[in-house]
Protein backbone atom coordinates (compact mmCIF):
# COMPACT_ATOMS: atom_id res chain seq x y z
CA UNK A 1 0.00 0.00 0.00
CA UNK A 2 1.62 3.27 -1.10
CA UNK A 3 0.16 5.12 1.90
CA UNK A 4 1.94 2.76 4.30
CA UNK A 5 5.24 3.44 2.52
CA UNK A 6 4.65 7.15 3.03
CA UNK A 7 3.91 6.68 6.73
CA UNK A 8 6.99 4.49 7.20
CA UNK A 9 9.14 7.07 5.42
CA UNK A 10 7.70 9.86 7.61
CA UNK A 11 8.46 7.74 10.68
CA UNK A 12 12.05 7.37 9.46
CA UNK A 13 12.33 11.14 9.10
CA UNK A 14 10.96 11.66 12.61
CA UNK A 15 13.47 9.16 14.01
CA UNK A 16 16.33 10.74 12.08
CA UNK A 17 15.59 14.24 13.35
CA UNK A 18 14.91 13.33 17.00
CA UNK A 19 17.18 15.06 19.55
CA UNK A 20 20.52 13.39 20.30
CA UNK A 21 22.86 13.64 23.30
CA UNK A 22 25.55 16.27 22.74
CA UNK A 23 24.28 16.57 19.14
CA UNK A 24 26.10 13.35 18.20
CA UNK A 25 24.16 11.03 15.93
CA UNK A 26 24.53 7.25 16.15
CA UNK A 27 20.92 6.40 15.21
CA UNK A 28 20.34 4.12 12.21
CA UNK A 29 16.94 3.70 10.52
CA UNK A 30 15.73 1.26 7.87
CA UNK A 31 12.27 0.71 6.37
CA UNK A 32 11.47 -2.76 5.07
CA UNK A 33 8.47 -3.83 3.03
CA UNK A 34 7.13 -6.68 0.92
CA UNK A 35 9.11 -9.92 0.82
CA UNK A 36 11.60 -8.66 3.42
CA UNK A 37 8.76 -8.26 5.95
CA UNK A 38 7.53 -11.78 5.22
CA UNK A 39 11.05 -13.22 5.53
CA UNK A 40 11.54 -11.36 8.83
CA UNK A 41 8.28 -12.70 10.26
CA UNK A 42 9.08 -16.25 9.21
CA UNK A 43 12.60 -16.02 10.65
CA UNK A 44 11.08 -14.92 13.97
CA UNK A 45 8.69 -17.88 13.97
CA UNK A 46 11.54 -20.23 13.09
CA UNK A 47 13.68 -18.83 15.94
CA UNK A 48 10.79 -19.26 18.36
CA UNK A 49 10.31 -22.89 17.40
CA UNK A 50 14.05 -23.58 17.51
CA UNK A 51 14.56 -22.16 21.03
CA UNK A 52 11.09 -22.94 22.41
CA UNK A 53 10.08 -19.29 22.81
CA UNK A 54 6.38 -18.71 22.07
CA UNK A 55 6.82 -14.91 22.15
CA UNK A 56 9.10 -15.01 19.08
CA UNK A 57 6.45 -17.09 17.29
CA UNK A 58 3.62 -14.76 18.37
CA UNK A 59 5.52 -11.62 17.33
CA UNK A 60 6.59 -13.28 14.08
CA UNK A 61 2.95 -13.90 13.21
CA UNK A 62 2.28 -10.22 13.95
CA UNK A 63 5.03 -9.25 11.50
CA UNK A 64 3.56 -11.55 8.84
CA UNK A 65 0.35 -9.49 9.19
CA UNK A 66 2.22 -6.21 8.72
CA UNK A 67 2.64 -4.11 5.62
CA UNK A 68 5.95 -2.57 6.63
CA UNK A 69 8.46 -2.57 9.46
CA UNK A 70 10.60 0.35 10.63
CA UNK A 71 13.87 -0.74 12.23
CA UNK A 72 15.62 1.76 14.51
CA UNK A 73 18.94 1.18 16.20
CA UNK A 74 22.28 2.61 17.19
CA UNK A 75 25.61 1.81 15.54
CA UNK A 76 29.13 2.35 16.90
CA UNK A 77 27.70 4.65 19.57
CA UNK A 78 30.60 5.97 21.60
CA UNK A 79 29.95 6.75 25.26
CA UNK A 80 28.74 10.28 25.90
CA UNK A 81 31.79 10.88 28.10
CA UNK A 82 29.83 12.22 31.06
CA UNK A 83 31.14 9.71 33.63
CA UNK A 84 27.63 9.78 35.13
CA UNK A 85 27.69 6.23 36.50
CA UNK A 86 24.34 5.29 34.93
CA UNK A 87 25.97 2.31 33.22
CA UNK A 88 27.28 1.05 36.55
CA UNK A 89 30.88 2.16 36.04
CA UNK A 90 32.66 5.09 37.65
CA UNK A 91 34.05 6.10 34.27
CA UNK A 92 32.45 5.62 30.88
CA UNK A 93 32.38 1.97 29.88
CA UNK A 94 34.02 0.21 26.99
CA UNK A 95 31.13 -0.46 24.62
CA UNK A 96 30.38 -3.26 22.19
CA UNK A 97 32.56 -5.83 23.95
CA UNK A 98 29.75 -8.40 24.25
CA UNK A 99 27.87 -9.98 21.37
CA UNK A 100 24.57 -11.74 22.09
CA UNK A 101 21.24 -10.76 20.56
CA UNK A 102 22.71 -7.26 20.45
CA UNK A 103 26.19 -5.82 20.90
CA UNK A 104 26.80 -4.26 24.27
CA UNK A 105 27.10 -2.80 26.71
CA UNK A 106 25.75 0.52 25.46
CA UNK A 107 25.98 3.98 26.99
CA UNK A 108 22.59 4.79 28.56
CA UNK A 109 22.55 8.20 26.88
CA UNK A 110 22.90 6.61 23.45
CA UNK A 111 20.10 4.16 24.30
CA UNK A 112 17.99 7.16 25.35
CA UNK A 113 18.74 8.72 21.95
CA UNK A 114 17.40 5.56 20.33
CA UNK A 115 14.35 5.76 22.60
CA UNK A 116 13.68 9.32 21.51
CA UNK A 117 13.94 8.21 17.88
CA UNK A 118 11.51 5.35 18.55
CA UNK A 119 9.06 7.66 20.31
CA UNK A 120 9.23 10.21 17.51
CA UNK A 121 8.56 7.49 14.93
CA UNK A 122 5.57 5.95 16.69
CA UNK A 123 4.14 9.42 17.26
CA UNK A 124 3.92 9.79 13.47
CA UNK A 125 2.27 6.38 13.12
CA UNK A 126 -0.23 7.35 15.81
CA UNK A 127 -1.03 10.68 14.18
CA UNK A 128 -1.63 8.82 10.90
CA UNK A 129 -3.83 6.18 12.67
CA UNK A 130 -1.48 3.35 11.72
CA UNK A 131 -1.35 0.48 14.21
CA UNK A 132 2.14 -0.17 15.52
CA UNK A 133 4.09 -1.60 18.42
CA UNK A 134 7.75 -1.34 19.38
CA UNK A 135 9.15 -4.89 19.56
CA UNK A 136 12.60 -5.95 20.66
CA UNK A 137 12.29 -9.41 19.05
CA UNK A 138 11.74 -7.77 15.65
CA UNK A 139 14.99 -5.85 16.17
CA UNK A 140 16.86 -8.99 17.20
CA UNK A 141 16.00 -10.87 14.04
CA UNK A 142 16.22 -7.77 11.83
CA UNK A 143 19.80 -7.29 13.02
CA UNK A 144 20.63 -10.99 12.66
CA UNK A 145 19.21 -11.02 9.11
CA UNK A 146 21.31 -7.92 8.29
CA UNK A 147 18.23 -5.89 7.38
CA UNK A 148 19.88 -3.07 9.33
CA UNK A 149 23.52 -2.41 10.19
CA UNK A 150 23.26 -1.58 13.88
CA UNK A 151 24.42 -2.86 17.25
CA UNK A 152 21.18 -2.49 19.23
CA UNK A 153 17.84 -2.49 17.39
CA UNK A 154 14.10 -2.30 17.96
CA UNK A 155 11.48 -2.90 15.30
CA UNK A 156 8.11 -1.28 14.68
CA UNK A 157 5.72 -3.34 12.54
CA UNK A 158 2.90 -1.38 10.87
CA UNK A 159 -0.66 -2.35 10.00
CA UNK A 160 -3.83 -0.61 8.89
CA UNK A 161 -6.71 -3.03 9.32
CA UNK A 162 -9.96 -3.08 11.28
CA UNK A 163 -8.21 -4.29 14.44
CA UNK A 164 -4.61 -3.94 15.56
CA UNK A 165 -2.80 -7.28 15.34
CA UNK A 166 -0.33 -6.11 18.00
CA UNK A 167 -2.60 -5.92 21.03
CA UNK A 168 -5.05 -8.36 22.63
CA UNK A 169 -2.91 -11.13 21.19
Amino acid sequence: MPAMTTVADLMAIAARTAPKTKGQDFVVVEVIEGEAVQALGQAMIDRGKRIGNAEFERDGKNVLNSEAVVLIGIKDATPAGLNCGACGNEKCLRINTLATEFKGPQCPYRVLDMGLALGSAVKIASIMNVDNRIMYRVGTIGREAKLIDADFVMGIPLSATGKSPYFDR
